[in-house]
């Protein structure tokens, strides 16, 4: 939906199983009518969509896109951006490190993307840019034991990948006139998972090896290039992961927008966290319990441990991670596991929810993106006294944003003693 501050908010439908055209579409016609007429009765309603590989090939064949974008219509409803970071299964499965493959190094990845906005270029309103998220490059535990010349080769044939895809996108504005940018999302264990991480990335090899090549293939001039690349190379911010790195958001905003990084979407997303009191070894053996409620064998869930020297610790997974909860110089525990936003207490464990709120209330100060979506994708694997109808609970969400937006919208005009100009809601 389109909010009076400038943004487009919606929940990403990589929530719903279906890795088939057919199931995402009955999954779409299930939820979105009904959510679009609680929720936004008088505006269009934006979709966050998620197509797997499979199902981007089969909503090309015959008249499917043709189809959907007449249902879009009717139902009035828009497509303003895209999930393609997960390329197979996602639900009903061990997804795990799987997540991942194919990486940046492939063809198959790059072929994935460029079909998804060719797709998103079909399905954008006229005058409306798009974005779609993806992986971090790779999977850092892969090449933990590998010497630098593998983790060289794996950035290069990375960025060689990112370099192509630009070139892709640049050709596609000129056929269609849709301008599409394509989101990175660092996360835990990701090649890319914090700022600095991605902005030694933009620096040491995408703008460099993109301005050679777009230079020399493309005939772009030296600002050119570099404008093509931040323009169409941008960061999907999710909210959970920057949690997890400890990185405040608007330091991390700052140092982005520093380098000139773009935000080309904000994920809103929380993750667990908990204080661990020192030397109080029953203490932490009844958070060891609760934590344990959360292990389950579909998704990664890194912890990662903030230890009294400020130093942080890293575990691949929960079950890892258990094993380590007694040592005496950590303090703090997070966990990826996207929890949902609309509250802060979880049996004695704790979100990350303040850092959503911070982040809503920093993008009314500056307009870093224009694209918001809830990410809570784990509703199928939470403790079963979390589970709640899922329509419902996707409402619940979205409502929640809604109020934090309008909360501090509220304090910031009052605290600077004037009513904020409403936008004009586009058709």
């Amino acid at each position: 939906m389109y909010l009076n501050t400038g943004h487009h908010l919606t929940y990403c439908t990589n929530i719903h199983p279906g890795e088939t055209w057919e199931d995402v579409f009955h999954q779409l016609q299930t939820y979105l009518p009904s959510l679009k007429r609680k929720l936004s009765p008088d505006q269009p309603f934006g979709i966050g969509l998620r197509l797997s590989n499979k199902a981007s090939e089969q909503i090309l064949d015959g008249e499917h896109l043709n189809n959907f974008k007449r249902w879009l219509q009717e139902q009035g409803l828009y497509v303003f951006t895209m999930n393609g970071f997960p390329y197979g299964g996602f639900h009903h499965q061990a997804v795990k490190d799987g997540v991942h493959k194919p990486d940046w190094t492939t063809d198959e990845r790059l072929t994935y993307t460029v079909r998804l906005a060719r797709i998103l270029a079909e399905l954008l309103p006229e005058g409306m840019g798009g974005g779609i998220s993806t992986s971090p490059l790779s999977y850092k535990p892969w090449f933990l034991e590998d010497d630098d010349s593998k983790i060289k080769s794996v950035f290069n044939q990375s960025t060689e990948n990112l370099v192509s895809l630009v070139a892709s996108l640049l050709q596609l504005k000129q056929e269609t006139g849709k301008t599409i940018h394509i989101d990175i999302e660092p996360e835990p264990d990701g090649l890319l998972e914090n700022s600095k991480e991605v902005i030694n990335y933009y620096q040491q090899w995408l703008i460099p090896e993109g301005l050679k090549v777009l230079q020399e293939l493309q005939g772009l001039t030296k600002d050119e290039a570099r404008e093509a690349i931040l323009h169409h190379i941008q960061v999907c911010y999710d909210v959970c992961h920057f949690a997890l790195a400890y990185e405040k958001p608007a330091e991390a905003f700052a140092k982005l927008t520093h380098a000139g990084i773009k935000i080309g979407k904000i994920q809103l997303s929380a993750a667990l966290k908990t204080s661990l009191p020192k030397n109080d070894v029953v203490t932490r053996g009844k958070l060891a319990e609760t934590f344990a409620c959360f292990a389950e064998s579909t998704y990664l869930h890194q912890v990662v441990e903030l230890n009294d020297d400020g130093q942080l610790c890293q575990y691949p997974d929960l079950t890892f991670a258990l094993q380590h909860i007694r040592k005496p110089n950590a303090v703090e525990w997070r966990m990826h596991f996207h929890v949902p936003l609309f509250t802060q207490e979880y049996g004695g464990l704790q979100s990350t929810q303040e850092d959503i709120v911070e982040v809503l209330k920093l993008i009314q100060q500056k307009q870093l993106t224009t694209h918001l979506e809830v990410e809570t994708y784990t509703w199928e694997v939470l403790p079963e006294d979390l589970k709640k109808d899922l329509s419902e609970s996707i409402q619940r969400e979205l409502e929640w944003v809604l109020a934090t937006i309008k909360n501090t919208e509220n304090a910031e005009n009052s605290s600077a003693g004037r009513s904020r100009p409403h936008a004009i809601t586009p058709r």
